[in-house]
């Protein structure tokens, strides 16, 4: 009896020691709208944080994540329909992209894009994309390229959504805006291959855009059992002429798991940008059902040659329970290469009782550590609408998740608060982590952000092309370690638009980037 109960204490205390990060409660409602979420982080600035869910919420935080303040989204012209994807531009402005709904118009007929000033809490812009008749455009994503604030968006645009006719296509388009979400050019078809319009297996899906570290722009997405890859080196003018096949899916994407009214394995496209030794490796993550319809499982494939050549899959998931692991997503932090992919597990339970999980790469995919970010788990009911994906966001070790869970029929949003840097010391640390500036280019003002790893002797200097100091923003200064954010105005030192560098030292350690003020 004794044994049995020292046991007993050990799986409780790993069972309850196995998760360490806070979880915040978004919203909730006994609704079937509220799912689907999204979020995204400023990286200038990591606590702003903003998030979406079905079919119309928005939400957004000033302090990390740790409270939220809640609105409904609406466009009285292009209307809200759902399938948010949030994203950050370099100046700090949040987009909420959506499907429409518009009262002159038909059904999900175009893209919409609603820009959001957090600092004053408006919506300032709202545009769209992609309108085809009465085509139907679904299932976008976007990304921003950190060079040039270009906003890139993909998405499935369907000839007659459900359809069976075997004469309707649904295929893979792309758009762009290059002046903050504005105006964007006309859609262009990137695939070779069509699918049909059933938005099943044969159906085109799954298309979420990556920037590489040159401007670089890929996109994978799920088809006829496969996984394809596409890519432009010219901001999307040109693609190419034949999809480059990144892996099989046996079983497809469009799968079934036990309590959720419907799932799916769509990919995921991520680069590394940042200056670690995986910089420019291209990631598509996604789940199949390759070992069984009882042991669905997290994958992941990798690309160090532009998307030429892919290697082959490797499980992310590090159970041997022959459980359920489902809706995957992954975000890179920028600062540091490392990869974090949030998902669904029923790894410690026979039934359909639910945790949610974490991994995280810091050898460019090699290895991953799981861990469980969920304080209980939920058991869901398939009467309810559960959505189609989580979403995660990531910048200099400060990582947020979002889920949606369902106990039965009420829906609830879900953050974790992860900070790597607190949460998992790293040995030997450097004295402190890669400097940026946001945005970059800049007109007029400019912001530049560290973290100090451990006390040190901080210098910061800003240098023109030629290497003459311009100004020392921080003098030999005693700094404890934490973040920083140091404002630089170009005007108050009457400098032309032009290349300028800023170098940042701490100890023996120098850092130098280079900054481009415009017009």
């Amino acid at each position: 009896m004794k044994i049995f109960l020292i046991i007993l204490v050990l799986l409780i205390t790993s069972r309850v020691t196995a998760q360490q990060f806070e979880n915040v409660q978004i919203d909730y409602e006994q609704d079937w709208g509220l799912s689907e979420p999204s979020i995204t982080m400023n990286p200038a600035n990591p606590n702003e944080l903003v998030a979406g869910a079905n079919i119309n919420h928005y939400y957004y935080s000033i302090d990390g994540g740790f409270n939220w303040t809640k609105g409904i989204l609406h466009s009285p012209v292009n209307g809200v329909w759902g399938d948010p994807c949030l994203i950050t531009d370099t100046a700090g402005m949040f987009y909420y992209i959506h499907l429409s709904n518009p009262p002159d118009g038909n059904w999900i007929d175009r893209i919409v894009c609603q820009k959001f000033d957090i600092d004053n809490n408006q919506w300032v812009a709202d545009t769209y994309m992609g309108l085809n008749g009465t085509k139907a455009q679904d299932k976008a994503w976007a990304v921003v390229d950190s060079g040039t604030n270009t906003i890139y968006v993909t998405w499935t645009q369907f000839d007659e959504y459900g359809t069976a006719d075997t004469t309707k296509f649904s295929n893979i388009h792309f758009s762009k805006s290059t002046d903050g979400g504005l105006t964007w050019t006309d859609a262009l078809g990137i695939n070779q291959y069509s699918g049909d319009c059933v938005d099943s297996d044969n159906t085109t899906e799954g298309a979420v855009p990556a920037v590489g570290p040159n401007g670089e722009i890929y996109v994978a997405w799920a088809v006829h059992d496969s996984i394809l890859f596409d890519r432009s080196l010219d901001g999307g003018q040109t693609w190419l002429d034949d999809d480059i096949f990144v892996s099989s899916q046996p079983g497809g994407w469009d799968y079934d798991i036990p309590g959720i009214n419907r799932c799916n394995g769509l990919p995921i496209t991520c680069c590394d940008i940042s200056n670690s030794p995986y910089q420019g490796t291209i990631y598509v993550n996604w789940s199949d059902q390759r070992n069984g319809t009882d042991n669905t499982d997290i994958w992941i494939s990798k690309s160090t040659d532009g998307g030429d050549t892919w290697s082959e899959a490797k499980r992310v998931n590090d159970d041997d329970s022959n459980k359920q692991q489902f809706f995957t997503w992954m975000t890179l932090d920028g600062m540091n290469g490392d990869i974090y992919i949030v998902f669904y597990d029923r790894r410690n339970y026979d039934d359909k009782n639910t945790d949610v999980y974490m991994a995280r790469s810091t050898n460019g995919g090699d290895t991953f550590e799981n861990i469980l970010i969920s304080e209980t788990p939920f058991f869901p009911s398939s009467s309810v609408f559960f959505g189609d994906y989580t979403n995660i966001t990531a910048f200099d070790g400060q990582v947020r998740p979002i889920w949606a869970r369902a106990d039965e029929t009420q829906m609830s949003i879900w953050t974790a608060i992860v900070d790597i840097s607190v949460g998992m010391p790293e040995p030997d640390l450097k004295p402190v982590s890669q400097i940026i500036n946001y945005p970059n280019p800049f007109r007029e003002t400019t912001w530049f952000s560290f973290k100090l790893l451990k006390p040190s002797q901080v210098s910061l200097k800003v240098y023109d092309l030629f290497g003459r100091k311009i100004v020392t923003m921080i003098d030999n200064r005693n700094m404890e370690p934490g973040k920083y954010v140091e404002s630089f105005d170009a005007v108050a030192y009457n400098l032309k638009p032009g290349v300028y560098w800023f170098v940042l030292e701490t100890g023996n350690t120098t850092q130098k980037r280079k900054m481009i003020l415009i017009e």
